[in-house]
């Protein structure tokens, strides 16, 4: 409870109080409150409070702790006993999207959102029918050039089996030193294959475009905070002849909700593109930008798949409602919650699901992802013999 209080002069008269008075009146105000707050949760519902509780009793993981301490042959490293701590008081939400990350693992995962995964391997992944799959093999880079394929499953790197940990953990593996050598065993149609790489600097931008005749091809691979004005520039660059853009956001894992707004005020002038709701708090509404749609009126196609995720549900969820676009493709990943990035002390960080999301339309698109108006398949075959059926359907529209 705050209390102004005003300075606000008055005559001696009204204040000619005896100094014992004051001092008995300051002594009883001072014990009633000493005890109402050595007590304040038996008071407290009394005064009209709601009291809440903001720590646990860790009693039973110090007797955990003590026991291993006073029987472990080995040596305890207490830092890293309390960030498994904490990484394990995090992954009992059973909620896969909200994580602890160390301060080494906050630098890399925000380096990520970037484009700035320094030297690797060049392979985009992500858990597919509970397997870690290449989902993409960028050209001229090392994946490519020994024969990394798109479907393989990951199974180990160097020598550790990581088929069943997460994405997070397997791409930290993965990157290194840049002329560092790395081992991949993967399981491709009923064998293992083991490679050896040499990591390279991978050139990762977040968007790219080309010009097919009369089409612009532009092609999102993650949303950065600049991925909004990237694309602004390309329309600058477009030939004035262009009569059609397909947005290929094929898998696209998603990124800032903030660029996603900046991408769609492109096509959506002002309009809602998505509401947040949270039990936490009162409901957002998040709406694009005015006066910056200079594709509102160009024939748009958005081509979607299995690992089009997050923010870019975002954005071909609020273009299909407003039938900005024509979707093709496959079912997208259904990924329609918010995280939050909380700073913690030693430049730790949570990334904590703080709420769901739901497209112009009111519709939730968690674990049923959004699906396209033409629906188009592309196998792993298709992907290593370069044949790409979605974007041929996508030009023919």
């Amino acid at each position: 409870m705050c209390v102004i209080i005003k300075n606000m002069k008055k005559p001696w008269s009204e204040t000619n109080l005896r100094l014992t008075t004051t001092i008995i009146i300051s002594a009883i105000t001072m014990a009633f409150g000493l005890f109402i707050g050595l007590r304040w949760s038996d008071w407290s519902p009394y005064l009209g409070f709601a009291t809440s509780s903001s720590s646990l009793d860790f009693s039973s993981l110090n007797e955990v702790y003590n026991t291993l301490k006073l029987n472990y042959d080995g040596d305890i490293d207490e830092s890293k006993l309390i960030d498994g701590a904490k990484a394990g008081l995090t992954a009992s939400l059973g909620d896969e999207y909200t994580t602890f990350m160390n301060a080494e693992e906050s630098a890399e995962f925000q380096k990520s959102l970037h484009g700035d995964v320094g030297a690797g391997i060049g392979v985009e992944f992500g858990l597919r029918d509970g397997y870690l799959r290449i989902l993409r093999v960028l050209p001229d880079n090392p994946a490519e050039r020994v024969g990394v394929l798109a479907g393989d499953i990951i199974y180990a790197v160097d020598d550790e089996e990581v088929y069943d940990k997460s994405s997070d953990y397997v791409a930290q593996k993965l990157r290194g030193e840049s002329g560092s050598a790395v081992r991949l065993k993967v399981y491709r149609s009923g064998e293992y294959l083991d490679f050896t790489l040499t990591r390279e600097k991978i050139n990762n931008v977040s968007a790219y475009y080309e010009i097919d005749g009369t089409t612009a091809i532009i092609t999102l691979t993650r949303f950065d905070d600049d991925t909004g004005r990237l694309v602004e520039g390309f329309i600058k660059e477009f030939p004035d002849n262009i009569e059609k853009i397909i947005l290929d956001l094929r898998g696209n894992g998603g990124g800032y909700v903030s660029a996603a707004r900046d991408l769609l005020s492109l096509w959506l002038d002002g309009d809602l593109i998505m509401t947040q709701k949270s039990r936490n708090s009162a409901d957002i509404n998040t709406y694009a930008y005015r006066g910056n749609a200079k594709l509102k009126d160009k024939k748009t196609v958005v081509l979607v798949d299995a690992s089009t995720a997050s923010a870019s549900e975002i954005v071909a969820g609020a273009l299909k409602d407003y039938k900005k676009a024509t979707l093709v493709g496959e079912t997208t990943f259904g990924k329609g919650v918010v995280q939050t990035l909380l700073n913690l002390k030693n430049s730790a960080i949570l990334k904590v699901t703080t709420a769901h999301w739901y497209t112009p339309n009111g519709s939730s698109i968690n674990q049923t992802g959004i699906t396209p108006d033409l629906e188009v398949s592309r196998s792993f075959d298709d992907i290593n013999a370069m044949r790409d059926p979605q974007m041929d359907a996508a030009k023919a529209l």
